[in-house]
């Protein structure tokens, strides 16, 4: 079975407010890129993955105007995939959904959420679309944190009766949006640091809960987030991807890029993403996107790929397939393929 991550960025503008694709000339929300370009590019990738499943990040928003389950079964219905039924979670007010594409003739899914409700919860894993309290700057009192796009929390089960949990990721940016000067711009980025990280810290709570109850799990995502990614995590001493993965004491996910960065912070890299610096005029890469698995999934003859198309050999060597990555996203899937 593959199971794979694709953030497509702001893959909602690719649609109207009844689900149709706009396939034009206009421009979609990728730098210099049409919707038509970006919706053909789509078509290719998505058909090259050939998913069982896929946690698409920044998928179409859904709300009482607009239904990202119907875009997304539209693209899948548009481009022929087997992958053709979609799911989405709490919605919520950033035009960017995380949501599921699946096979149905393959896995039973359904969208089912842990925890207590909104409201006052304490330090408890309280429900995604609720809120936690952590104290983030060591002042004694206890900050609230809310995602802005709740984890997708999902149970599925394949068709042999298999059942297994998956959480899809969008964890807070980092970047400093918005700032103007130095010290503002060092304000932001800690302060959106600590979110990151206090997302992280309520996300591995809730992971705890299902690998102490034992249950196989998938967590995938984009975590905006990565060992030795920025100057800011000698501040805070971990990355949030860390946390998510475990530390000491802790029972552990597994992905093996995780165990890359986390064991060699020097020399070549993986990378998931590939963004234009403006200012600097060159690509910077870097690794933000993760599948890890709980123990009991480890050892079921995983292998990841990142279909990056200048690092991954099968995908340099297509051509077509190699531009329709550099077009559909700034962000590139990863894969798993497992026995499940």
């Amino acid at each position: 079975m593959r199971i794979a991550t694709y953030n497509v960025e702001w893959m909602g503008n690719l649609f109207d407010d009844n689900g149709a694709l706009l396939h034009d000339d206009k421009w979609s929300g990728r730098r210099d890129v049409t919707r038509a370009e970006q919706l053909d590019a789509l078509g290719i990738v998505f058909n090259a993955l050939d998913a069982d499943a896929v946690m698409v990040i920044e998928a179409p928003d859904g709300h009482r105007r607009r239904d990202g389950v119907l875009a997304l079964e539209t693209f899948a219905g548009w481009a022929g995939l087997r992958a053709r039924k979609a799911i989405l979670g709490f919605v919520n007010d950033t035009q960017q959904e995380i949501g599921l594409l699946y096979d149905p003739d393959v896995l039973t899914v359904t969208h089912d959420p842990k925890g207590p409700g909104i409201g006052e919860t304490g330090e408890g894993p309280s429900r995604f679309d609720g809120v936690f309290h952590i104290d983030l700057d060591i002042d004694d009192s206890l900050d609230r944190v809310r995602w802005s796009k709740p984890p997708l929390e999902l149970a599925v089960k394949t068709a042999g009766g298999a059942a297994f949990r998956m959480i899809g990721v969008h964890a807070k940016s980092k970047a400093p949006h918005g700032a103007r000067g130095k010290a503002a711009i060092l304000r932001a980025a800690i302060a959106n640091r600590r979110k990151q990280l206090a997302q992280c810290i309520w996300l591995r709570r809730r992971v705890d809960t299902h690998l102490e109850a034992g249950e196989p799990l998938i967590v995938l995502g984009d975590f905006n987030d990565g060992p030795g990614l920025d100057e800011y995590e000698k501040l805070f001493g971990r990355s949030g991807v860390e946390i998510v993965a475990g530390e000491d004491g802790q029972i552990g996910l597994f992905d093996p890029h995780v165990e890359l960065v986390t064991s060699r912070r020097i020399g070549e890299m993986p990378a998931s993403a590939r963004f234009w610096l403006e200012h600097e005029q060159r690509w910077l890469q870097t690794l933000l996107d993760y599948i890890m698995v709980s123990p009991d999934l480890r050892d079921r003859n995983g292998d990841w790929r990142i279909w990056h198309p200048f690092e991954d050999a099968g995908c340099y060597r297509v051509p077509e397939l190699r531009e329709a990555l550099l077009t559909g996203s700034d962000h590139f899937p990863v894969t798993l393929d497992i026995d499940l």
